[in-house]
């Protein structure tokens, strides 16, 4: 409990469980929120079988400082069998919660996660609008009944069109991905996703285009795309942004940053990605990192006190982004730069991203180097948690294994400090 919040001092202690508001009944942390937030909320507590009710003086909208250990309970799990499910390709003997399929509409309106809405029932649809769980992050793929039935390996998702057009005449906005894969949801299929998820504007907030995932473990019937299929595809981005921009004021369809790189083209401006509604989708994170790249090089020096070796590790699908920052940084006088760029054996296929890359495939491209640089920088999207990788080594035991310092900067301004001062922010 947060101290001098309105719930301290009512006599709330640890291990309390909060079974009701105003008399209505608490599922969830969705539920508290919702029902707390018009003020001076009376809580049903229980404990040891005991239940008290405590009135809590707060204002509209005010959070009454409580934390919960389990907000949700447990977890919805995913009853599809996606054809390209990245789950499903992960290799054997890593932790087991990365083996976890979740598929809960509560973690998506509250964390963000992609539902595919199969396992939703009526009461749950009925709670989405009662909750206002709006927006929702809605995993579509294709709007054809047939294709999706058959790329998720469920005989409920081909109600997706109905299901999406219920929400949105509850007035619930979503935003949407497609995962493509070549031959199957591209093409003309994935022309009529859009004009079918367009039709749903203002309810769609945005759909993101993502190129399909394949490890070595994957189905051997996907492929990835070529260059040539992504430079067709992003040219027909294009053309859909332009049409919703008269239609709808906004350009609504992105295509990942990955789908830019594979085809050699730069990504769009600042001014395409609006407020960035699917960062973390992949969409437009090369372009914050090259705007913020253009405001740290204002503090680069011309010249360090001393000599300093300085090594920036990353992925293939990386490393065409960081390797003017590196060109950059080699006019220092004093420091020397290197890109060491690692392959993904952990996954092998065709897994480039750097936030796939295991530690021990850090460990084998940097090992070469062992001892020498002053500072490894490698890129935080490789970590959980900040500390640890896909593989369970350690930010720390990065480190030991190439008896060299090692930091994950957040971003270029922070990176740009790391190198040429040496100290964290």
């Amino acid at each position: 409990m947060e101290a001098l919040s309105p719930a301290a001092g009512c006599g709330i202690a640890a291990g309390d469980v909060v079974v009701a508001v105003d008399g209505q009944a608490v599922e969830d942390i969705i539920d508290y929120r919702f029902l707390t937030a018009g003020g001076t909320p009376v809580l049903t507590l229980e404990r040891g079988g005991c239940r008290r009710r405590v009135r809590v003086d707060a204002h509209p909208g005010q959070d009454l400082g409580l934390d919960f250990r389990d907000p949700f309970g447990p977890l919805r799990r995913c009853a599809n069998r996606c054809r390209f499910c990245f789950v499903e390709q992960l290799p054997p003997g890593l932790r087991p919660s990365l083996y976890v399929k979740d598929d809960d509409y509560r973690h998506s309106f509250w964390y963000g996660n992609f539902i595919t809405l199969t396992n939703l029932t009526r009461r749950d649809f009925d709670r989405i609008v009662a909750r206002r769980m709006s927006p929702l992050y809605i995993s579509v793929h294709a709007t054809d009944p047939a294709v999706r039935t058959a790329l998720m390996g469920n005989p409920r998702a081909g109600a997706i069109m109905e299901q999406l057009n219920e929400l949105a005449r509850a007035g619930i906005c979503f935003h949407a991905q497609a995962v493509l894969c070549p031959g199957i949801n591209d093409g003309d299929v994935l022309a009529a996703t859009v004009r079918d998820l367009g039709g749903l504007y203002p309810a769609l907030r945005s759909l993101a285009l993502v190129p399909v995932g394949l490890s070595r473990y994957g189905a051997p019937e996907l492929r990835p795309f070529t260059p040539g299929e992504a430079q067709n595809l992003l040219r027909q981005v294009r053309t859909w942004q332009r049409r919703f921009r008269e239609t709808a004021g906004e350009p609504l369809v992105f295509a990942a940053d990955e789908f830019y790189l594979l085809a050699g083209k730069s990504v769009p401006g600042r001014a395409v990605y609006g407020d960035y509604p699917q960062l973390e989708n992949g969409v437009g994170l090369v372009r914050v990192f090259q705007d913020t790249w253009r405001r740290a090089r204002r503090f680069v020096p011309a010249s360090l006190p001393a000599e300093r070796f300085v090594v920036v590790a990353t992925g293939r699908l990386g490393a065409p982004v960081l390797q003017p920052v590196v060109q950059r940084l080699k006019a220092v006088e004093k420091l020397r730069m290197e890109l060491a760029v690692a392959d993904n054996r952990l996954f092998g296929g065709f897994v480039t991203a750097s936030g796939l890359l295991g530690g021990s495939d850090l460990v084998r491209v940097l090992e070469p180097l062992r001892g020498r640089p002053d500072l490894v920088l490698i890129p935080p999207a490789s970590l959980r948690d900040g500390t640890v990788f896909l593989d369970d080594l350690t930010l720390a035991g990065l480190g030991e294994r190439i008896g060299a310092p090692v930091a994950a900067p957040r971003d270029p301004l922070e990176l740009v400090r790391l190198v040429t001062v040496g100290g964290r922010s």
